[in-house]
């Protein structure tokens, strides 16, 4: 039998179960990457002494006993706001009204300025051209050799008698939405029968249209874009002003538009296309009406596409 000397002894010695010290528990977990690339981190601290967080000082804890890191994120850029601030310094003479976009190829951001519809007068060449080769894709055709001379003279030289037989072709205003349609251009209305220079279009919609051309993410195949801007980069020489004016003389691709109103005698001016400056590639459109002249127009029209590439390529102010 144990003695009460052995049992008081054995009372005394500490138990083997209970644990030497108590150990303090921190767990960080990364919540994620955002698509803009903000890291988020955060850190529960358990009970006991030691822990470890990963938030910063300045972190308050929540309602739980989270820490947690506040995202940090690049500013955003308001190109548009910029493209405003560089068009204050494009002349605008009496009734002209100007609108304009420009597309940076490389990033695929993009500016608009100034909004409503304008006439497209001769920039309609290309839509007309566009759906020309949409439609041949889905006949599983390639363009007859009818076709190809209209369309050759239509862009190159602007030919209206060109333009008009090819209008009837696509089927009118019916063919040239329909197309636009799948193209993704939601401001442009096709004109009302054999007026094809009076349909209605936006800036930015001409950048949709110019997209499916000079992008890599389109409606037309490689063959059909390929042919359409080789048709744009061969415009004869007294029509190649417009959004040229933006360009660094290392090459562009373009279809300009012009027309006197016969209700005001006042003209629209239109100019689309393709430029490079500084090694960069832009797609830029510069709608105008309201010119008191056609060289007024053109001034107009050649200033606002040196102001909208400058949103990208220079500080965004206009160019001079």
């Amino acid at each position: 039998m144990e003695s009460s000397r052995a049992r008081r002894s054995r009372r005394a010695r500490p138990s083997r179960t209970r644990p030497l010290l108590s150990i303090a528990l921190a767990t960080v977990a990364v919540v994620g990457i955002t698509a803009a690339g903000t890291v988020y981190v955060k850190a529960r601290a358990h009970s006991g002494t030691g822990a470890v967080s990963s938030a910063s000082p300045t972190d308050s804890p929540s309602a739980d006993g989270e820490e947690s890191v506040k995202p940090v994120t690049e500013p955003t850029v308001d190109h548009d706001a910029r493209l405003t601030e560089a068009m204050e310094s494009v002349p605008v003479e009496g009734r002209a009204k100007v609108s304009a976009a420009v597309l940076d190829l490389d990033s695929g951001e993009r500016a608009v300025y100034g909004d409503g519809a304008f006439d497209t007068a001769s920039i309609v060449k290309v839509d007309i051209l566009a759906t020309l080769l949409l439609q041949a894709q889905d006949a599983d055709r390639p363009l007859t050799a009818t076709e190809t001379s209209y369309a050759t003279k239509m862009i190159e030289n602007s030919d209206n008698t060109a333009a008009s037989a090819l209008w009837d072709f696509i089927g009118q205003a019916g063919g040239l939405d329909a197309a636009n349609k799948t193209f993704g251009l939601t401001g442009t209305q096709g004109g009302d029968g054999a007026l094809w220079g009076l349909t209605q279009t936006t800036a930015a919609d001409q950048l949709t249209l110019l997209q499916q051309v000079f992008g890599d993410d389109s409606k037309l195949s490689e063959a059909s874009r390929s042919y359409a801007r080789g048709l744009m980069a061969a415009v004869e020489a007294d029509q190649r002003w417009g959004v040229s004016a933006a360009a660094d003389g290392s090459g562009c691709a373009l279809k300009n538009g012009w027309l006197a109103r016969s209700t005001t005698g006042l003209w629209d001016i239109n100019s689309i296309g393709r430029v490079t400056a500084g090694g960069q590639a832009y797609l830029v459109a510069v709608l105008s009406n309201g010119n008191a002249t056609q060289a007024k127009g053109i001034s107009l029209v050649e200033s606002a596409a040196k102001a909208a590439v400058s949103v990208f390529a220079g500080d965004g102010s206009s160019a001079s």
